[in-house]
């Protein structure tokens, strides 16, 4: 099973690239649409009614709102590029879909508003985005803001009937809770463990796969969701085996990566695989092939293959590996 919008240690020889083994990659912080922008998701104060009001009303809280998983982001004259925010008494009227976010180190609070559109401006600055453009823009801290509503924005859309006896649910703890008022059931936001991994054989090359629906040419690392009584590293071994063939022997963890696209939680790993034989599944993987470093650089750089890119875990794990950033085409494939 392949992930919905999947984003896509091996023994180094001389005159290849090395990899970086400090870093996120080495201390198995997470690499891209990171967690790591100075919030504080202060749970404890999502049942304090009294507290989230205070908060609301503070003329230092800020407000943004999310709508079909997009926000309004904003270019600024310093090449930087921010999350528009708002004073809460100047935010688009909404009490029940209110979401509490977290605190800045500043104790600046923040809050996100789901709307059914996004609120127009009349600068005509500001514009609509989404995390794989905004993602790639924004400071850490506002990535992890705008992580944080698009994946709450997702589940309350999605799930708004108790599934123990389809009664309509209300939401409580500022957004992180959608109680039954008739069966007390109580759901919680779900997020769907998924691994992803880059396989290295015997000599050190890379296997990278092409999905069916992607266009030709484009690589990426193997991916698919864990199974119910699966451990992690289960996982890796059959997706790996399902989608390629490939056996696979030794997993290490590398990272995890929060993507709700629309609500999963990659696991990155490096995996080493025990045979190099391909059998791909035809189903997800249409081709997988072994790439040394050159020939993936040959490749990238006469345009014949097009790598993971922008904010996916994907993209580190292949950088890690390759031990550089990946080249970039010198033609148009």
């Amino acid at each position: 099973m392949t992930p919905d919008h999947r984003p896509s240690s091996a023994a180094q020889r001389p005159g290849t690239p090395q990899p970086e083994r400090t870093g996120a990659a080495a201390s198995g912080r997470t690499l891209a649409l990171t967690s790591t922008g100075g919030i504080d998701r202060a749970s404890h104060h999502r049942m304090d009614e009294a507290w989230l009001a205070a908060a609301w009303s503070h003329p230092t809280t800020r407000v943004f709102v999310v709508s079909g998983g997009q926000a309004l982001i904003e270019d600024k004259e310093d090449g930087t590029t921010e999350l528009v925010t708002m004073p809460s008494f100047d935010a688009p009227f909404t009490e029940a879909h209110r979401y509490f976010l977290g605190i800045d180190e500043d104790g600046v609070r923040y809050f996100a508003l789901q709307k059914d559109t996004l609120p127009g401006r009349l600068d005509d600055i500001a514009r609509p985005a989404g995390l794989r453009e905004a993602g790639v823009l924004l400071s850490e801290r506002d990535s992890e803001l705008m992580v944080h509503a698009i994946g709450l924005e997702n589940w309350q859309r999605t799930h708004r009937f108790c599934s123990r006896c389809g009664e309509r649910t209300v939401i409580a703890a500022a957004g992180h809770v959608r109680r039954c008022p008739a069966c007390g059931a109580e759901h919680y936001p779900r997020t769907d463990p998924a691994v992803i991994m880059l396989v290295t054989d015997d000599q050190d090359r890379a296997l990278l796969g092409r999905q069916v629906h992607w266009p030709e040419g484009r690589f990426s690392t193997l991916a698919g969701f864990v199974e119910p009584g699966e451990s992690i590293e289960a996982a890796v071994v059959r997706e790996v085996g399902e989608e390629s063939g490939v056996r696979v022997g030794s997993v290490e963890y590398v990272a995890s990566q929060p993507w709700p696209f629309p609500s999963s939680l990659m696991l990155g790993f490096m995996a080493r695989a025990t045979s190099p034989d391909i059998q791909v599944d035809g189903d997800e993987i249409e081709e997988a092939r072994w790439f040394s470093r050159e020939d993936l650089r040959a490749a990238i750089e006469a345009g014949e293959v097009l790598p993971p890119a922008g904010i996916s875990i994907a993209a580190r794990l292949v950088e890690r590996w390759y031990g550089a950033p990946l080249p970039r085409p010198r033609h148009t494939p």
